[in-house]
């Protein structure tokens, strides 16, 4: 019998045992030589492919100058990652595009730019998606597709373009941990993240993570802390965020705004007739304006189930295998969605449907995004609104510079209610030198009480009591140590027009609209 085979490998008779050996040989020859190569050629390539899917984002921005608000940095140029998904989008995250004049895209190991827009950004979850009109961009790219929350000790693959160099880099790492962290770029909200021993640097952020062929989370932040520590957003972050935008607008992440206390204490256990152990967090307060969470809920009810997901006694929930602060399982709802709680009150359990909205009434203590900061102008006075944005804009150590009564101001107050809270403090910002102000003595920063006899909680009530005062002085009360400071009102309008001529001021003010 004859077998016809390749040249290079020539053909053999089989002539008993000796001729079955040789076939062995060759078949052992074609198999380590030939077969396997081309097995992980194979896998090389499909390996490789997702790189195609990512590029390089460069982004164009200018920020405001929040001291002096009319005036804007230089324009600055930042890089990061994105990668292709569905819809022919460009996922990214929200701080890689902030601020932005122009944004160009490069493909993998292509030297064109490609202008690119936002379509859509949530600065709550550091989440962005891009478009790019040209339909050549997309030649010969596929979509990346999203898998599940890796579980921790399961290793993951970063791709991204890196500060240091133009070309795509890939790390290794071991998920470490999964659990609530603060988004550093909002920095007043917390969302659950995974920690990785991959290297996340300037650059990576955007980039796609990735567990076998699905993304498994976006880079988006480190900890200069931490050595060999990375973050990356889970896929349910990602897919709240796409599901969001399915209606062409994004609202963000629902609050429920209660404040979880710990449930330990065996004797006001007892008090509260609960019974078991390791059952329910008390509801230590409600922090937001919301009327219909107020008359559903009360402090030192006891939350026992959030949806599915029972609640210990330390206020966290087993989530997909992890213990993470009940918080996560408010963060499947949308906007104006219903949260199903059990609670424990007056000595039994009780079921609420707890409407879920997102707050905004928070803003200033968190980063402000694409936004100008307001302004306003008397006689030299700069005023501005008290914000995060604002006091971080004095230097890298504001939180250790600013008086105590302005961070409580712009933090605390606001859980006090009533009165005692101003929803958007004006503050003094800086003072523009004219002989009609050559004395006031007020440090920048002050918080302006009342002008004029009206209370100050806005920008808009301070335009309103300067510009209906008819006395012949304006009175400005500042909250540090209770001070008063008068301008002439007629001699005061006269000031402003030459501070602005002066200084090449625009306008004597900006309000939000």
């Amino acid at each position: 019998m004859r077998i016809s085979c390749a040249p290079e490998i020539g053909c053999l008779r089989l002539d008993g045992w000796t001729n079955v050996r040789k076939l062995r040989t060759v078949l052992k020859s074609l198999i380590f030589c030939i077969v396997i190569p081309l097995f992980w050629a194979v896998v090389s390539v499909k390996a490789a492919e997702p790189e195609r899917s990512v590029v390089q984002i460069l982004n164009f921005s200018q920020r405001p100058n929040w001291v002096e608000p009319w005036r804007y940095s230089g324009v600055a140029k930042g890089t990061g990652s994105g990668f292709l998904i569905e819809g022919g989008r460009i996922m990214t995250n929200a701080h890689v595009v902030s601020w932005s004049k122009q944004i160009l895209v490069r493909r993998y190991q292509d030297p064109k730019p490609y202008p690119a827009e936002i379509e859509f950004v949530g600065h709550d979850c550091d989440l962005a998606v891009l478009k790019v009109s040209d339909p050549a961009f997309y030649k010969g790219m596929e979509s990346l597709g999203f898998g599940n929350l890796p579980k921790v000790r399961s290793t993951v693959v970063t791709y991204g373009y890196p500060a240091g160099g133009d070309q795509i880099s890939y790390t290794r790492g071991v998920v470490s941990r999964i659990e609530m962290q603060p988004y550093v770029h909002i920095a007043n909200r917390s969302f659950l993240s995974v920690q990785t021993d991959a290297a996340i640097n300037p650059g990576n952020s955007g980039g796609p993570v990735i567990q076998g062929d699905k993304v498994v989370g976006v880079s988006f932040q480190g900890n200069a802390s931490l050595e060999n520590t990375g973050f990356f957003i889970p896929p349910n972050i990602i897919r709240h965020f796409l599901k969001d935008i399915e209606d062409g607008t994004y609202h963000g992440f629902p609050d429920a705004g209660l404040i979880l206390a710990p449930l330990v204490n065996p004797s006001f256990k007892k008090y509260l007739n609960l019974p078991g152990e390791g059952l329910g967090a008390r509801v230590d307060r409600i922090i937001y304006p919301f009327s219909k969470t107020h008359e559903l809920i009360r402090p030192n009810d006891v939350l026992l189930k959030v949806g599915r997901y029972p609640v210990g006694s330390d206020g966290l929930i087993q989530y997909m295998g992890n213990r993470v602060h009940a918080g996560v399982a408010f963060d499947s709802a949308q906007h104006g969605d219903i949260v199903d709680l059990e609670i424990w009150r007056d000595g039994k359990k009780i079921n609420v449907p707890l409407p879920v909205w997102v707050n905004r009434e928070d803003a200033i203590e968190g980063n402000q995004y694409n936004q100008d900061p307001p302004y306003f102008i008397c006689g030299g006075l700069v005023f501005t609104e008290l914000s995060r944005n604002y006091l971080a804009a004095q230097g890298r150590n504001w939180r250790s510079s600013a008086k105590p009564n302005t961070l409580y101001e712009l933090m605390f107050t606001r859980y006090l209610g009533g009165d005692a809270w101003r929803s958007r403090p004006v503050v003094l910002s800086t003072i523009l030198n004219h002989p009609l102000n050559a004395d006031i003595a007020v440090p920048a920063r002050s918080i302006v009480d009342e002008v004029n006899g009206i209370k100050i909680n806005t920008m808009e009530d301070l335009v309103r009591a300067v510009e209906s005062n008819k006395d012949e002085f304006h009175r400005f009360r500042f909250i540090q140590g209770d001070r008063i400071e008068a301008l002439k009102r007629e001699a005061a309008d006269e000031a402003t027009k030459e501070v602005m001529n002066t200084y090449r001021v625009p306008a004597d003010r900006r309000l939000k609209s």
